[in-house]
């Protein structure tokens, strides 16, 4: 067993036995017991049912606390429905849908959550908006049309957008002092191009174009039966969760056309270099991408255990090189994002200015080595133990259940992903990972944005020519 293993065995018994910490290297047996046989998520019964009006609902009885969680997750209306114009409108969008509807100010919504035991919100995503709701379950029906009234008639009054503008635009303030965000930014241009999928993130110019009557436009057009599903978990008999969506949403009716499905996001850029200036900075912000696959593709579940191995947790090849072997920084990741109708691979690292061009050459001789040499026995054994570890433990509760089934239909993955992903993760070989290295993880292939001092530049010399940009 080599010294990152014991770490991470040392690391998992001190989370254990936090008081034992001082004696534990004294108690650990020479020899650990093997690790238990992975267990898959037991496969939820999922009663299905599609409304007259094209909304579909699943319901997902569970025997636990007397509670009901509810997330209706709407298709189409996220950013990829956003215009060149509209960055980040769908965050708007969203979140001004529980601060008043037809019948009920933001106060007034607040309160009648509260007062059944629970509350009520929205989001939005880059493949839809999720609205979700949870009460005790002696409270099903009027959450529920509590869920309705808000998805289905959100006023956006003047005054909580004005308020919700404003807040937006100090937050974009306070994000544009941050290195991340603008190298985020400038990787997901590099990445996605003109796609929609590239310009999540708001500027100054779209907020303020944004008015109380063009949300109300946009939710009549975006937010639509036929496009949403509806998940109930929770202690409930099916017939009466469907009773109770039928009499909240069944008269729910589309207004005019939809708008059109979002194209495929290419799946290879040229590769670009860029600094983005940050002057005396001390740091480098270090962020590799470049074009992946869409969830429902083929390689998602070999690509996800990839993505593990070169730099998805504390073990993950990049954060034992850069962090524990070479002192870099405090942390390093890399890996896959899939949605809808394309995806990324990105990687990244704060690193101190001296060590940028080092850190990067770190970067790429990984990604090379993971496209080159099988993984071994071990350390793949112990990935797939992480996946599957962590997946069931996020999965326990069940509004995590409900929302991970409404994320996956949104992202294009069927109802039964839910319980296969263990058992896929658990059939990927070492063959595979190598191929998924060899297929997105090419170190030519990634664009690279720096955000620091121009005085790193030096160091970058050997990785192509930079662009200096503000």
């Amino acid at each position: 067993m080599n010294k990152h293993f014991r770490l991470t065995l040392l690391a998992a018994a001190v989370i254990a036995s936090p008081l034992a910490f001082a004696s534990a290297s004294a108690q650990l047996p020479a020899e650990l017991p093997p690790f238990a046989k992975d267990k898959a998520l037991p496969v939820p019964q999922i009663t299905k049912k599609t409304l007259n009006n094209g909304l579909e609902i699943w319901v997902v009885p569970r025997q636990g606390i007397p509670r009901l969680d509810y997330v209706l997750a709407v298709r189409g209306a996220g950013f990829s429905a956003d215009a060149a114009n509209q960055q980040g409108f769908a965050t708007l969008l969203a979140n001004v849908m529980t601060e008043g509807t037809a019948k009920r100010d933001s106060r007034a919504i607040a309160e009648a959550a509260q007062g059944l035991g629970g509350n009520v919100g929205a989001s939005g995503a880059n493949d839809g908006i999720t609205v979700f709701a949870d009460a005790l379950a002696s409270n099903a029906a009027p959450m529920m049309h509590l869920l309705a009234e808000v998805a289905r008639t959100p006023a956006y009054p003047d005054r909580e957008v004005a308020l919700a503008k404003a807040n937006a635009l100090q937050n974009l303030k306070a994000s544009e002092a941050r290195p991340a965000f603008r190298a985020t930014r400038a990787l997901n241009q590099a990445i996605y191009g003109d796609h929609a999928y590239g310009r999540t993130q708001p500027t100054a110019d779209a907020i303020d174009a944004v008015t109380p009557e063009a949300l109300r436009q946009a939710h009549a057009s975006r937010v639509r039966p036929e496009r949403s599903l509806l998940v109930i978990s929770g202690r409930i008999a099916p017939a009466e969760a469907i009773k109770l969506a039928e009499a909240a949403f069944g008269d729910w009716k589309a207004s005019g056309p939809a708008p059109a499905d979002a194209p495929a996001a290419r799946d290879s850029a040229p590769a670009v270099r860029v600094l983005l200036e940050r002057p005396n900075s001390v740091q480098s912000t270090l962020r590799l991408g470049r074009p992946g696959e869409a969830a429902s593709a083929a390689d998602q579940v070999p690509l996800r255990l990839a993505s593990t191995v070169i730099g998805g947790g504390f073990s993950s090849r990049v954060n034992i090189n850069l962090r524990e072997e070479k002192g870099y920084t405090y942390g390093a990741s890399a890996g896959a994002q899939s949605f809808r109708v394309g995806g990324a691979i990105t990687g990244g690292a704060d690193v101190r200015n001296d060590v940028t061009g080092a850190s990067l050459k770190e970067f790429f001789s990984e990604y090379k080595r993971l496209g080159e040499e099988l993984v071994g026995e071990e350390e793949l054994a112990m990935h797939k133990r992480y996946v599957a570890g962590g997946y069931l433990i996020s999965n326990q509760l069940q509004g995590a259940v409900a929302r991970t089934l409404a994320s996956n239909w949104l992202v294009g993955l069927p109802s039964d992903f839910l319980g296969n992903y263990v058992p896929l993760i658990q059939r990927v070989s070492a063959e595979q990972v190598r191929e998924m290295g060899r297929k997105y993880f090419k170190p030519e292939a990634q664009s690279v944005v720096v955000v620091g001092d121009q005085k790193v530049l030096e160091q970058l010399k050997d990785f192509g020519e930079f662009t200096l940009a503000k």
